[in-house]
């Protein structure tokens, strides 16, 4: 991550997998931003405690209790990021927080795939317009023009189990409602 810029990022899903990667990463770049706020649902709790080991050896690092798909709880994300930044701005927004729930073409429910698309897509949207005032900061300030992630960018995260092109381990699990939620517009099958 070298290069990136960023003095301040905001990572969803941090607690395990692809965000807990990302947080790790950023906090190993050259380019350490000064202010890293990993989000996750219980920070508190078991899938917390690799967090709150990185945290206890950066300081750099702010653990913030998010729930993506609750207005109240990103409504406090905001407000403990912008003290945090103490009036400053936040460049990167990472939108990584996702569910899947594992079932066939036949047993998956209308209920379940609601549940999560508004964790895999509602959320993310909430998460972005909920931040775009402190990202907007960004965006105005300096000199640079354009659009970078140094300046103010936003990226929502995707991953191949997600895809309808590229069927990996379709045999593993279906994972229907994580395939329709979490696609990744752009990607091409490999073949």
């Amino acid at each position: 991550m070298a290069g990136l810029g960023a003095l301040s990022v905001l990572v969803t899903g941090a607690n395990c997998g692809i965000g807990l990667e990302l947080v790790r990463q950023l906090l190993g770049s050259s380019d350490l931003p000064q202010w890293l706020f990993a989000c996750c649902q219980d920070p508190d709790g078991e899938h917390g405690q690799k967090l709150r080991k990185l945290a206890s050896s950066h300081p750099n690092l702010t653990i913030v209790k998010l729930d993506t798909c609750d207005p109240s709880s990103i409504k406090a994300a905001v407000a403990r990021a912008t003290e945090q930044l103490n009036r400053s701005r936040l460049n990167l927004l990472i939108n990584n927080a996702g569910i899947v729930r594992q079932h066939t073409l036949e047993s998956e429910t209308s209920e379940r795939m609601s549940e999560v698309y508004k964790t895999n897509v509602i959320g993310p949207m909430m998460v972005t317009q909920a931040f775009l005032p402190l990202l907007r900061k960004a965006s105005e300030d300096g000199s640079q023009k354009g659009m970078s992630c140094s300046k103010a960018a936003i990226v929502n995260i995707s991953s191949l189990c997600g895809s309808i092109t590229d069927i990996l381990a379709w045999e593993l699990g279906l994972n229907i409602n994580y395939r329709c939620s979490k696609f990744p517009g752009g990607h091409q099958s490999r073949q």
